[in-house]
Parts: structure tokens; sequence; C-alpha cells
């Protein structure tokens, strides 16, 4: 399956029986992201968590309370 990450638009190839492809075949509201653009937003993340800047927006419901 031929797949294209939503930010820089590389165009990749996934296994057809793999669990990914099958999500975004089934799920269209579901996207990809390549290898090299989910390390840098996790180093990103990573780094403004370390600022003490960083606040996780979370719902409101009561389950949320517990992390």
């Amino acid at each position: 399956m031929r797949v294209k990450c939503v930010l820089c638009d590389e165009i990749g190839r996934l296994p057809d029986e793999a669990p990914l492809a099958k999500k975004l075949r089934n799920r269209p509201i579901h996207t990809y992201m390549c290898v090299n653009c989910e390390e840098r937003i996790t180093q990103k993340t990573i780094a403004r968590v370390a600022t003490g800047d960083f606040i996780f927006r979370r719902s409101s419901h009561s389950i949320e309370d517990s992390f």
C-alpha cells in the first residue's frame, strides 16, 4: 500500500497485511506520518516538556483525574 506523510509529503510503502495499512484503509480519518517526522515531533515534544512550560490538555472527565 502506498502512503503519503501528512507533514512532509514523502511517499512510502506499507505491507498490505500490516495493521497500520488496514487501519488507514478502513478509517480514512487516520493519517500516516513517516518515521522521520514522528521522531522529530517526539524530540521537540520532549524538549518542550523539559522546559516546564508544557501543559497537558486533558478533558474534564473524572477518569482523567487519576493521571
